[in-house]
């Protein structure tokens, strides 16, 4: 038997420190994506939305699109990339905590002395690293195709939006990892975030504006229009009312301005965040 002096039973035994427990956390999330294949399965998701866009574009060259370099990369940009960021955090958001549950994986993991606060921010900063490569793929085609249209001719807009988007990133995952540790099965927290993200928040914020007549702050799909209307040729009025006829209804349509969209989407970041942590902190495994 080899006697540990005990300056080495110290070491030994010593709990690692918080950001280790981070840094560990994230290596083997991250890992686990490519051991599942859903990073490569939404990267190639990426890959054939930006070859649909590639051969439409190059085939029809629509004069409307391709009129400017801001028109250009408005019609690609806008929509596409909050589509995609509700996509990152369904795949790697929507069970990344509720997997700990189902899979019973929290018992071995977090029987250990691990603070699951440090497996929280772990988990989701993999998460963000997983998406950011993946945007970083969709932005590289989309500045290749703007090069060979328009030259080295670059809108600073299209740098604003890009940020906004990174911005966006960080509160959709803040707020998928919330949903995520309400629920105890990855399949509620999958289906709940997806739904949320590709109907629910846009079907809120269009009956709230139209027939309530109330601007929408309080949704994060409202805050994320700045990443789209910033590559407009001027941005669009906060509020614009419409009406039908002489005796018809009046309808008014919102705007989030830069500043209030870029609030709207922190204080879903930090509140989620908070709330989400909280709850698995709290949870049981049971």
């Amino acid at each position: 038997m080899i006697a540990l002096s005990s300056t080495q039973a110290e070491s030994a035994n010593r709990v690692p420190s918080s950001l280790t427990q981070v840094r560990v956390t994230m290596k083997y999330t991250f890992l686990d994506y490519f051991r599942s294949r859903r990073f490569f399965i939404l990267l190639a998701i990426v890959l054939l939305i930006s070859s649909a866009l590639t051969i439409v574009i190059g085939y029809y060259r629509p004069p409307g699109l391709l009129s400017s370099d801001l028109s250009f990369y408005s019609s690609w940009w806008g929509i596409s990339a909050v589509l995609l960021t509700a996509l990152f955090g369904i795949f790697f958001g929507g069970d990344a905590i509720s997997g700990e549950f189902q899979n019973k994986t929290g018992y071995f993991s977090l029987s250990h002395p691990v603070r699951r606060s440090s497996v929280y921010i772990g988990k989701w900063l993999a998460a963000f690293l997983a998406s950011s490569i993946i945007l970083v793929v969709f932005t590289a085609v989309t500045l290749g195709n703007g090069v060979y249209y328009f030259g080295l001719s670059l809108p600073y807009q299209f740098g604003e939006a890009v940020l906004f988007t990174w911005f966006y990133l960080v509160a959709v995952l803040g707020s998928t990892f919330f949903f995520s540790s309400l629920f105890k099965t990855s399949s509620y927290a999958i289906l709940v975030t997806a739904v949320l993200f590709l109907f629910a928040f846009n079907l809120i914020q269009l009956l709230v504006a139209s027939f309530a007549q109330l601007e929408p702050w309080f949704i994060l799909t409202y805050g994320s229009q700045i990443i789209g209307n910033v590559l407009s040729t001027q941005y669009p009025p906060h509020v614009t009312t419409v009406r039908f006829g002489p005796e018809g209804r009046a309808l008014t349509a919102y705007n989030a301005t830069i500043p209030e969209g870029l609030v709207i989407i922190a204080a879903y970041f930090i509140v989620t965040a908070i709330l989400g942590l909280v709850l698995f902190e709290r949870k049981e495994f049971t």
